[in-house]
């Protein structure tokens, strides 16, 4: 993904030799992005600080300066986004099922006649036998709005979240949040193996964020964090019967996708999670949800 902004600190006017470089590992930052959605605390603080308060002007020279590197960042993800759209493809030579509301269906029929298919491999939290929460906040929120999903229709894209829960759980849960986007279960079958958003030895080779599980081990990873579902998200595109990946990202890859975050990187205190780096006395949340 592209270069991030952290939080900005007002100090007075910025030197043009500012360092901005993050004192956190990119390891940490993803531990975190794995773990997050399994609690939420509050780390307290006895005084919340503050940023410093200077003059006007001081603040403006500041704000250009930083609004300078907003637009480097914003021509950059421009790029990005560009060279993705230039990604080549894979033909899915295997066949998948999934059950819905209207029984067994294939990964074709999940497209429901468009051309490109986003799905959302929803997590489901083995120990508690329960949805993640992080996964149902975002459905709330996202997934669930019908202009959200009008708009995706209307530019050829359909999203679907897919479940190793079977249907039974799936439908209850369904009905009891109130959910009405496109929702299926891959019970049974390879499809989250295969894709790396459930990690399971027994199953399939650990692969995470395109490093294998010595590789993870080697860069600090906890094992503890290598097993179960993980945040990833696949995209397909068909052309005819035939349906071919064209991408897919996991962990952080899947920050910009989580519209509060785009809200709260542009306050004072940001998301206000640890790996960030921010002032002494920030406030900071342990969890997402």
């Amino acid at each position: 993904m592209g270069a991030r902004l952290g939080p900005a600190r007002i100090v007075g006017p910025l030197p043009s030799h500012t360092s901005y470089a993050h004192p956190t590992s990119a390891r940490a930052k993803e531990t975190h992005a794995m773990s997050r959605c399994c609690h939420s605390e509050v780390t307290a603080h006895a005084e919340t600080a503050r940023p410093s308060i200077v003059s006007h002007e001081q603040w403006l020279l500041a704000r250009k300066e930083l609004l300078a590197r907003e637009k480097e960042i914003t021509h950059a993800r421009d790029a990005l986004n560009a060279s993705r759209r230039r990604l080549p493809m894979v033909r899915i030579e295997k066949s998948y099922r999934f059950e819905g509301p209207s029984g067994s269906v294939s990964l074709l029929d999940l497209f429901e006649d468009r051309t490109q298919l986003y799905v959302h491999h929803f997590m489901w939290i083995d120990e508690r036998d329960a949805p993640c929460p992080s996964c149902s906040l975002v459905a709330d929120m996202l997934f669930n709005s019908v202009p959200f999903l009008a708009h995706l229709n209307s530019r050829d894209v359909t999203l679907v979240a897919t479940v190793r829960a079977p249907w039974a759980k799936l439908a209850e849960l369904k009905a009891r949040k109130g959910w009405t986007f496109p929702m299926y279960s891959s019970h049974g079958s390879d499809f989250n193996y295969d894709f790396h958003a459930t990690l399971d030895e027994s199953k399939a080779s650990t692969e995470y964020n395109y490093r294998t599980r010595d590789e993870m081990l080697r860069a600090g990873f906890d094992p503890a964090l290598l097993r179960g579902d993980q945040p990833v998200n696949t995209v397909f595109l068909r052309d005819g019967k035939d349906v071919f990946l064209t991408y897919s990202a996991s962990a952080r890859g899947l920050d910009q996708l989580f519209a509060p975050y785009n809200f709260l990187d542009l306050t004072p205190y940001g998301r206000q999670e640890p790996w960030e780096d921010s002032p002494p006395g920030w406030p900071q949340r342990n969890g997402m949800v």
